[in-house]
């Protein structure tokens, strides 16, 4: 048994008054108030122990260059999946789940990869005819088109199925405040999804797509920026309901410190916040998706910036914390074993310099990263 001490214990919930966490076949086995004097005792020092970090939406395929999509078509790409699947361990994210790739290769590198965080995949998300994000393959049309895709992805053994709901910024010709399929497919492709026992994920950024999520019972809206033709329009009944019927908002947070936005982007701004705070005052569970790939200012393993717009969203650090690891690790149907420091749980823990319930910062100042029990 391995035996690791810190001076803090958060548990995913709230900082504990424990102080060593007591590891055995890649299993967490017990907590005590202190490590014993003798034994296989790790001692950490001035540290906060913290269950590794789940990202809910990453793009492993993507490269986080200019240009992502062109790199899709590059040699190599598994071997590049592989290396940013890493560079999210070595951040402290423990399990990623990928909401797009091509070739079902995430799923695959799932199977495959022995030194990375665990990785649960969507496969390519499926999107109407030259859709938003095409290109990686998951066109589908009509109500039985739309239910052959999903039972496609179930077949292949995906742990997600993920729609794209609206257009978006990556895709020319698709429009983010337009909803790209209709309410019977959006519902069927949540019906099915149910069928097989599999969380289904909307891509959604205008309010008429978010609200058709929420009809068809999907477990998240991915964005909910509530985007219009012209700026931004939160919608304080769709943002009800989504509370209501239990809808949780991944919201694409952490960017590389410096970043300018764009002018449309920055013009956009302080509606886009006045959204985040009514969400969160609305009582809808948030959780962190980075969309790690998607170009420069999203590289892999940033999520551990992610506490700037949730801060912005008015969350305490504490709740910064539980949105990315017990409350994601629950959406992403994982909480039974990841997003927790408790016995029984996955030993995939995280180890940073100071205090993330009082500062969420700190969560970059990474000391140690375990993956189900081993140190990096």
């Amino acid at each position: 048994m391995l035996i690791i001490r810190a001076r803090r214990v958060f548990d995913g919930r709230d900082l504990t008054a424990k102080r060593a966490v007591v590891v055995s076949g890649g299993k967490i086995v017990d907590l005590l108030d202190d490590a014993p004097e003798h034994g296989d005792v790790r001692d950490l020092g001035d540290v906060t122990l913290l269950p590794g970090l789940v990202d809910t939406h990453v793009h492993l395929a993507f490269d986080a260059s200019p240009d992502p999509v062109a790199g899709l078509d590059r040699e190599g790409l598994y071997d590049r999946m592989r290396a940013h699947a890493r560079r999210h361990l070595a951040a402290g994210v423990t399990t990623v789940r990928d909401l797009g790739d091509r070739g079902y290769l995430a799923l695959r590198l799932a199977g495959e990869m022995t030194d990375g965080p665990e990785i649960l995949s969507a496969g390519a998300p499926i999107t109407s005819v030259k859709g938003h994000c095409w290109f990686l393959g998951g066109e589908a049309e009509g109500v039985e088109g739309v239910r052959a895709a999903v039972r496609e992805r179930a077949e292949k053994g995906a742990h997600a199925i993920k729609m794209m709901i609206t257009g978006g910024e990556m895709t020319p010709g698709t429009h983010s405040h337009l909803n790209q399929f209709s309410q019977a497919e959006i519902d069927a492709a949540a019906d099915e999804a149910r069928r097989h026992g599999l969380p289904i994920a909307g891509h959604a950024h205008g309010g008429p797509g978010i609200a058709a999520a929420v009809a068809a019972g999907f477990d998240s809206v991915e964005h909910v920026t509530f985007l219009t033709a012209d700026g931004v329009a939160p919608d304080p009944e769709i943002m009800a309901a989504m509370a209501a019927n239990g809808v949780a908002a991944s919201l694409t947070v952490g960017l590389t410190p410096g970043v300018v936005p764009p002018p449309r982007i920055a013009a956009l701004l302080p509606k886009l916040n006045e959204g985040l705070r009514r969400l969160r005052a609305s009582g809808v569970t948030i959780v962190g998706g980075s969309d790690a790939g998607i170009g420069p200012p999203k590289p892999h393993g940033i999520l551990t910036h992610g506490g700037e717009m949730l801060t912005t969203a008015g969350m305490t650090p504490v709740e910064i914390l539980r949105a990315l690891t017990s409350d994601a690790a629950t959406l992403c149907r994982v909480g039974n074993r990841k997003g927790r420091i408790a016995p029984g749980f996955d030993a995939d823990l995280l180890a940073v310099r100071g205090d993330p319930t009082t500062d969420h910062t700190a969560l970059r100042e990474t000391a140690a990263v375990f993956r189900n029990g081993s140190s990096l």
